[in-house]
């Protein structure tokens, strides 16, 4: 006898369900930014000029002041200090910085063209925007960390080699003195800072300490160098020289001293590190405008060569005139320049387009840059960033392939 049991029919297995497609999806995934870096790495010509410029000039310069102050200190001076610093600051990593940031910038936003690749970025589905968008983060993972370097080495040499004693206009002054310090020190020496020390502006309140200055004795007689240059006005004999007491004297360089406090401050045996912090900052704003601009610019002409023309053109010609020419009836157009806005927020002690310290509020110590509010300063560089990228996105997703 058989017995037979029942099979239970075989339980359908419900399908997989396919994987959501984010193809079509506006944000950048993170495989995208890393092709873009890649390609970005590619371009090893942009990539060793952005070294060399950055990183080399700083090294080599730096280099070469600590060897020369090694063999003849008494000859040249110490590679480090305030000076060097806002000098390479102000002069080069915020001026090559802009071009080179512009310049990677324009090659991320034109190089699938004229390579050729662009036909076949899109025929994949991805979204053009994302596309885009992939761009900024890619590049200023590049740049950033240039620019990083060049300036940690700027700092490092400017604050481990600095002088070990300041130099204010010829005399021997101790460094970090507060105001009534500079004063009291100048009242133990008034000799030296009359003969020897910077010159003041003498005010209508302040004429004895005009005729004490002038008539101060020095070496060769009668204040033959520093301090003031006094002119009687009007017709008749001008004065003859008078005895100076010894209270008038110290009164006299009291006066200068502190007059020249705001100078003296800027003679500092090297930056303070809250100066460094802004600066480094400031300068990676800097950045950041000159790749969004160079992006939206090289995608919105297709090609490299006039983008990046342009873009050196704006920040070496145009920006350095229409921030300091105060033209009347352009003064609206003057402010929108994004150059000016990125110098009223400059930190204050840094000579920005021309001379003078940086820091909002109508230039800070800069009085010839055209006068701009720290609110219309921000405003102008929002506005270029997201203008410049609505742009560049808007003719990337327009482009016919």
């Amino acid at each position: 006898m058989t017995t037979l049991t029942d099979v239970p029919a075989p339980v359908p297995v419900p399908a997989a369900s396919p994987s959501p497609d984010h193809r079509g999806s506006w944000i950048p995934t993170g495989p995208m930014i890393r092709t873009r870096i890649m390609e970005l790495r590619k371009r090893r010509g942009l990539m060793i000029t952005m070294a060399l410029v950055m990183i080399g000039i700083p090294t080599v310069f730096l280099g070469i002041r600590l060897l020369l102050h090694g063999v003849d200190p008494k000859t040249y001076g110490p590679a480090g200090g305030y000076d060097i610093y806002t000098a390479f600051v102000s002069g080069v990593l915020y001026v090559f910085g802009f071009i080179l940031a512009a310049t990677l910038g324009v090659t991320a936003g034109s190089s699938d063209l004229t390579d050729g690749m662009f036909r076949h970025l899109v025929v994949t589905g991805r979204s053009r925007l994302a596309l885009y968008l992939a761009r900024i983060p890619a590049g200023l993972a590049i740049i950033i960390p240039v620019v990083a370097a060049g300036f940690t080495i700027v700092c490092a040499v400017c604050v481990f080699a600095a002088p070990t004693r300041v130099e204010f206009n010829g005399l021997r002054v101790p460094a970090n003195l507060s105001r009534a310090g500079l004063e009291n020190w100048a009242a133990g020496h008034p000799s030296e800072v009359i003969c020897d020390g910077p010159n003041v502006q003498i005010g209508p309140n302040d004429a004895g300490i005009g005729t004490t200055i002038q008539n101060f004795p020095c070496n060769n007689g009668p204040n033959p160098g520093g301090g003031p240059t006094i002119t009687k006005q009007g017709p008749g004999p001008q004065a003859q020289p008078q005895p100076v007491s010894h209270a008038q004297a110290v009164q006299a360089a009291r006066f200068i001293a502190g007059e020249n406090y705001g100078d003296y401050t800027r003679h500092f045996l090297y930056p303070s590190y809250s100066l460094m912090i802004k600066s480094g900052l400031w300068l990676e704003l800097e950045v950041l405008i000159g790749f969004v601009v160079g992006l939206g610019l090289g995608s919105l002409l297709g090609q490299r060569t006039v983008a990046v023309i342009l873009l050196i053109v704006l920040e070496i010609v145009l920006t350095p005139i229409l921030s300091r020419a105060k033209i009347a009836h352009l003064i609206n157009l003057q402010r929108a320049v994004v150059g000016l806005a990125t110098a009223h927020l400059a930190p204050g002690g840094l000579p920005v387009l021309g001379g003078g310290g940086g820091g909002p509020g109508g230039g800070g110590g800069n009085p010839g840059l055209v006068p701009e509010s720290t609110t219309v300063a921000v405003c102008v560089i929002v506005a270029w960033l997201v203008g410049w990228s609505v742009i560049g996105a808007w003719r990337m997703m327009t482009r016919d392939t």
